[in-house]
C-alpha cells in the first residue's frame, strides 16, 4: 500500500466508521430521523408568527433618528402614502370638495401624520397648473414586511362624496411596492414553490436513474433535511431574529442541496456495486470518497453565506445564519439517514425500473458521452478554452455594468392606482421625490421653521415644510422634497448637502431616501472585509481538499469569474430589460442592491460544489494513475452527468423562486438560475478541463511548507508514482 493509499484510508477513517454504524444500525438511524422530521413539520408550521420583517440599519443617524421619531410622534418609520387629486378643469387647491376628502382621509388614519397645502399654505404640494395636488399620509407604526399600505382602502375614502371631475388616486413607496408584487407574481406559497420544485426535480431524477428507489431516495432525504433545518430555525429564532424570507431559502436551497448531495452519495454507491463491491463496503467506500466530498462542498456553502453574517445589516445577517443550517443539515442528512436507506435497500437501489434502459447510462461512465467529450477537450484544449473565453468575457462585461442601487420608484412594476397616482404626479411635473421625502426631527425645542427655512436653500431641495400640528413636547418633524427621486443619481449629493445644512440645528435627517444610502454605506462598506475572509477560507479549505495550491487558486478565481457572468445575466435581463417582460416586469435600470450580495452568497458555495465534485475524483484519479490527462479524462467522465443532473435540479428550484410576487425576488431568482446552469456548463465543461490540460503537471502543486501548516500529506509527482507502481505490483 502506497503513501497515497494510506492516507487516503486515514482521511476517510471516520467517515468509514460512521459507514460502519449506519450499517449495522441502520433502522435506529431511519426512525430517528423520522421522528425528527415529524418534529420539523410542526415547527414549520409554529415559525409563522416568528420572523424578523424589518429593515433596520441600526447605529446610522438617519434610521436612529426614524426610532426617536417613531418614540416621540408614533410615526417617521414608515414612508407616507400619497393620496393624489386631480381633475381637468378645477383649481384642485380651491376646492372644498377635495378638502374635504383630505379630511376624510386624515380622520380615517388614526394616529397619523399628514400634510398638504390645506394644512400647511405650501403651494410645493401642488402642480404648476394646479390641476394636481396631494395629500402625504405618515402611517403610524413600525415598518415591517408584513403591514400593508391600505391603498384602496384609503382610495375609496378619498373618492367618496368627489364630483365626477375630480378623481383620487393613491400611491407611495409602499403601495407601488405592493404593486410591483401583485402585477409579477400574486401571493407566494412556500408549500407550493416546494412541491412544483419537487416534481421538477423528481423528473429530472427519472431520467438520472431510472429506478424508483434511487429516484425517491434523494427526494426523501431532501424532505428530512428542509423539515429538519426549519426545527432549527425555529429554535434560532429565540436566539437572535431571522428573516422571514429564510423559509423560502429552505424550501428551494434545501430541496437543492439535499438532492444534490444525496446525488453524489448515489452515484458512488451505485458504482462501487458495480464493480462488485457487496453492500457494505460499497457504502464504506461511498462514505470514504463521497462523503469526503459532501462535507467539503457543504463547508464551501456556509463559508460563502458567512459573508452575510459577518455584515452589520441584520435583515441580511439573519439570511446568513438561517442559510448556513441549510447545508449543514443537508450533510448531516447525507451522512446518515442516507446511508441507512442504503444499507436496508443495498442492491435493489437498482430495482423496478420506470425508465427504459436505453435512455439511461449503463457500464463505465468514461465509454459514454462525457468520456468522449473529456477526450475532445484533452486533444483541443485552446479551442474550446477559447470558446469559454469569449463566452465568460461577454457576460462579465455586462457584469461590469452593474447598477446596484435601490429601484427608483418610477421602474416599479404592476398595475392600479398606485400606478394611476405615480403617473399623474409625473404628468403634472411633480418630483418623485414626494414619494420619499427628507424628513427631518427637530429636537430639544429647536425652532421647526428655522429648519424648514435652510432646508430651502439647498440646491436640489424643492421645498419644506413645518406643519404646525407635528410637535410633541420639545420635538418637531419637518418634511422636504427633493427634485430627483430618492434611488436616482445625485440623490446622495443632496443627502449630503442637507446634513450639511443641519449643522448647528438641533436636526436629524430620517426618511426612507437617507435610510437607503445608510444601508448601502453598511453593505458596500464592509462587504469587501467580508469577500477577502470567504476568499481565505476558501482558499484554505479547497487546498487541504485537493491537496494543491494550483487547483485552489484556480477554483476561486473561476468561481469569481462564474459569479460576474451571472451578474451579467441579470444586468442583461432586467437591468437592461432583454427578456424581462416573461415575469411582465420593464427596464429597472438598477439590480436592488442586496440582490448581488445574496447571489454572491448563495451563488459562491452552490457552484463550487461542481467543483469539489469534480475535483475530488480527479485528484482520486491522479492518486491512482500519475496521469494528468487519465484524471481529467476520468473525473469529468465520472461527474459530468453527476454535475448536469444537480445543476438542472438546482435551476429548477430558483425558477420556480422566481414566481414569487416582486421584481427584486425574481431577478435574485433568475442570477441564481442562471449562475448555477453557466458554471456547470461553460465553466465545469469547458474551462476547467481545458485549464488543467494547458496547466499539466503544475496542477498538483504543493509546497511542503503548506503541506506541513495544512496538516495535509504532500502529494506524490507523476514520476514518484510511476516508479512506486511496478515495486508496489511485485511486492
Amino acid at each position: 500500500m502506497n503513501d497515497q493509499t494510506t492516507v487516503g484510508a486515514a482521511r476517510g477513517g471516520r467517515l468509514a466508521r460512521l459507514g460502519h454504524f449506519t450499517t449495522r444500525y441502520r433502522w435506529p438511524v431511519i426512525i430517528a430521523w423520522v421522528v425528527l422530521t415529524l418534529i420539523g413539520g410542526v415547527a414549520a408550521g409554529k415559525l409563522s408568527s416568528r420572523w424578523y420583517q424589518s429593515l433596520a440599519v441600526p447605529g446610522k443617524p438617519a434610521y436612529e433618528g426614524s426610532q426617536r421619531a417613531l418614540a416621540a410622534f408614533g410615526v417617521g418609520v414608515r414612508p407616507p402614502t400619497v393620496v393624489v387629486f386631480h381633475s381637468a378643469s378645477v383649481d384642485v387647491s380651491k376646492s372644498p370638495d377635495v378638502r374635504a376628502a383630505m379630511a376624510r382621509v386624515a380622520k380615517a388614519s388614526p394616529g397619523a401624520l399628514t400634510s398638504s397645502t390645506f394644512s400647511t399654505g405650501d403651494a410645493m404640494y401642488v402642480s404648476r397648473d394646479r390641476h394636481t395636488t396631494f395629500m402625504q399620509v405618515y402611517p403610524p407604526g413600525q415598518n415591517r414586511l408584513d403591514v400593508k399600505s391600505g391603498a384602496e382602502k384609503l382610495r375609496a375614502i378619498a373618492r367618496a362624496g368627489l364630483p365626477a371631475g375630480i378623481s383620487a388616486e393613491v400611491t407611495g413607496h409602499d403601495p407601488l411596492d405592493e404593486a410591483s408584487k401583485n402585477g409579477t407574481g400574486g401571493q407566494s406559497s412556500v408549500l407550493l414553490e416546494a412541491l412544483v420544485g419537487g416534481l421538477g426535480a423528481l423528473l429530472i431524477l427519472l431520467f438520472v436513474f431510472g429506478t424508483l428507489p434511487a429516484v425517491l431516495m434523494p427526494l426523501v432525504v431532501a424532505v428530512a433535511a428542509i423539515l429538519n433545518t426549519f426545527t432549527l430555525v425555529w429554535i434560532l429564532t429565540y436566539i437572535t431574529d431571522v428573516s422571514i424570507i429564510v423559509q423560502f431559502l429552505i424550501a428551494l436551497v434545501g430541496l437543492g442541496v439535499a438532492i444534490d448531495y444525496a446525488l453524489l452519495m448515489i452515484f458512488r454507491f451505485r458504482d462501487e456495486l458495480r464493480e462488485g463491491n457487496d453492500v457494505e463496503s460499497a457504502l464504506v467506500e461511498t462514505m470514504t470518497h463521497a462523503g469526503h466530498s459532501v462535507i467539503v462542498s457543504g463547508t464551501t456553502v456556509a463559508v460563502g453565506l458567512l459573508s452575510m453574517v459577518v455584515l452589520p445589516l441584520p435583515l441580511l445577517r439573519s439570511m446568513g445564519l438561517g442559510g448556513m443550517l441549510i447545508p449543514v443539515v443537508s450533510v448531516l442528512a447525507s451522512l446518515t439517514l442516507l446511508p441507512a436507506l442504503l444499507a436496508v435497500l443495498g442492491a435493489r437501489i437498482n430495482s423496478v425500473r420506470v425508465m427504459p434502459r436505453r435512455l439511461i447510462d449503463s457500464g463505465h461512465p468514461e465509454d459514454g458521452a462525457w468520456g468522449r467529450w473529456a477526450r475532445f477537450v484533452l486533444r483541443r484544449p485552446i479551442a474550446v478554452g477559447a470558446v469559454g473565453v469569449v463566452i465568460v468575457a461577454a457576460l462579465v462585461g455586462l457584469g461590469t455594468q452593474l447598477n446596484a442601487n435601490e429601484a427608483q420608484l418610477k421602474n416599479f412594476p404592476g398595475t392600479g392606482t398606485a400606478i394611476v397616482g405615480r403617473d399623474q404626479l409625473a404628468a403634472a411635473g411633480i418630483s418623485p421625490g414626494v414619494l420619499k421625502p427628507l424628513n427631518v426631527l427637530v429636537e430639544g425645542g429647536g425652532d421647526a421653521g428655522e429648519v424648514a427655512a435652510k432646508l430651502r436653500t439647498v440646491p436640489g431641495v424643492l421645498g419644506a415644510a413645518a406643519p404646525p400640528d407635528w410637535q410633541r413636547g420639545s420635538s418637531s418633524f419637518v418634511e422636504a422634497f427633493a427634485a430627483i427621486d430618492g434611488a436616482a443619481p445625485g440623490i446622495q449629493s443632496i443627502v449630503n448637502r442637507v446634513n450639511a445644512s443641519l449643522r448647528g440645528t438641533n436636526g436629524t435627517l430620517t426618511g426612507v431616501a437617507a435610510i437607503d444610502r445608510d444601508f448601502l454605506h453598511s453593505l458596500f462598506g464592509s462587504f469587501p472585509y467580508a469577500l477577502a475572509l470567504v476568499l481565505l477560507l476558501t482558499l484554505i479549505l479547497l487546498t487541504r481538499a485537493f491537496r494543491s495550491v494550483v487547483l485552489a487558486v484556480k477554483a476561486v478565481l473561476l468561481n469569481l469569474v462564474s459569479l460576474a457572468a451571472a451578474f451579467g445575466i441579470v444586468v442583461f435581463i432586467f437591468q437592461q430589460g432583454h427578456g424581462s417582460s416573461l415575469w411582465n416586469i420593464a427596464a429597472t435600470q438598477s439590480i436592488t442592491a442586496w440582490i448581488p450580495v445574496m447571489i454572491f452568497a448563495f451563488l459562491f458555495g452552490l457552484s463550487m460544489d461542481y467543483e469539489v465534485f469534480m475535483l475530488t475524483r480527479m485528484r482520486e484519479a491522479y492518486d491512482e494513475t500519475g496521469s494528468t490527462d487519465r484524471a481529467i479524462e476520468l473525473g469529468l467522465a465520472r461527474t459530468g452527468k453527476l454535475v448536469t443532473s444537480a445543476a438542472l435540479i438546482l435551476m429548477f428550484a430558483f425558477l420556480v423562486l422566481s414566481s414569487s410576487p416582486g421584481y427584486e425576488i425574481k431577478a435574485l431568482a433568475i442570477g441564481l438560475a442562471a449562475g448555477i446552469i453557466f458554471d456547470a456548463t461553460v465553466i465545469r465543461a469547458l474551462l476547467v478541463p481545458a485549464l488543467m490540460k494547458l496547466l499539466g503537471e503544475a496542477n498538483w502543486w504543493l509546497p511542503r511548507w503548506t503541506s506541513r501548516v495544512l496538516r495535509v500529506p504532500h502529494g506524490k509527482t507523476a514520476v514518484e508514482v510511476a516508479v512506486e507502481a511496478p515495486a508496489s505490483a511485485a511486492g
